[in-house]
């Protein structure tokens, strides 16, 4: 499937691909996008069932992340930077793990996905009750990650999250119903699958041994915790994540 995208910046600049989190579209990435359009080629997706794309079955990672490389292909997007925040970041690793790119920057995505389904479980009966029973789970996961994201920024992103019953289950069915070994099981094929360089931003730290655990999966991993900064420490302070993004990709080989 093609996505619904925006296409800004410099043809002639190394080309960046920015992808979303759950709920959420391009427009949350907010100013990012033309602060990275200044030296850059930004492409940034709506994910399938996500702000203008169409909605579809199945809503996976991997279907997530062959969407957009279908996107990038049709667009004639060459070797780019893949980012992606929350649900973006394994959408990121997925695409590293099935097309050409330069290196992966996912932002406060957890790969180790056993914390993750003890929480959600906590959340099932809600998650898949009626409509007003889904809303109000899906502001209470969202209200406990927003961390030092400035209220503006809340209200922002916010106004953009359009939960959709369907495809929320379907993106989390496989944590969900799968057992913690069969979700070690594909998350460590899927990062068995990644050699380019790999970098891990979180503002909600993913535990002790997390460094650990990801770099014996994705040998080219760097992780980094922005104390303190929540789930989107991209848009707490976006300079520090421009300055952060320049110097990953001065890395990176030509």
């Amino acid at each position: 499937m093609q996505l619904a995208h925006e296409l800004i910046g410099r043809h002639d600049a190394s080309p960046v691909v920015v992808i979303h989190g759950i709920t959420e579209c391009h427009q949350s990435w907010g100013s990012l996008l033309h602060e990275l359009a200044n030296d850059h080629l930004v492409l940034a997706v709506d994910l399938r069932g996500h702000g203008q794309s169409d909605f579809e079955d199945p809503y996976d990672p991997t279907s997530y992340a062959a969407d957009v490389v279908d996107t990038v292909s049709a667009l004639g997007v060459q070797g780019p930077l893949v980012i992606g925040h929350s649900l973006g970041g394994i959408v990121a690793t997925a695409y590293a793990a099935q097309a050409p790119c330069r290196g992966v920057i996912n932002v406060d995505q957890p790969l180790q996905l056993s914390a993750f389904k003890e929480g959600l479980m906590q959340l099932e009966p809600m998650l898949t009750g009626d409509e007003a029973s889904f809303q109000t789970a899906i502001g209470l996961v969202f209200d406990g990650m927003r961390g030092a994201l400035p209220q503006h920024e809340v209200d922002r992103v916010g106004a953009l999250r359009r939960p959709n019953q369907q495809v929320v289950l379907g993106t989390w069915d496989a944590v969900l119903h799968s057992s913690i070994e069969e979700l070690d099981a594909t998350v460590d094929a899927l990062a068995a699958a990644v050699t380019v360089p790999y970098l891990a931003i979180h503002g909600i730290d993913p535990g002790p041994g997390y460094a650990e655990w990801l770099r014996a999966r994705i040998h080219t991993a760097t992780v980094e915790v922005w104390a303190d900064m929540g789930h989107y420490p991209h848009l707490v302070d976006p300079q520090r994540f421009l300055q952060r993004v320049a110097a990953f990709e001065a890395t990176l080989p030509a």
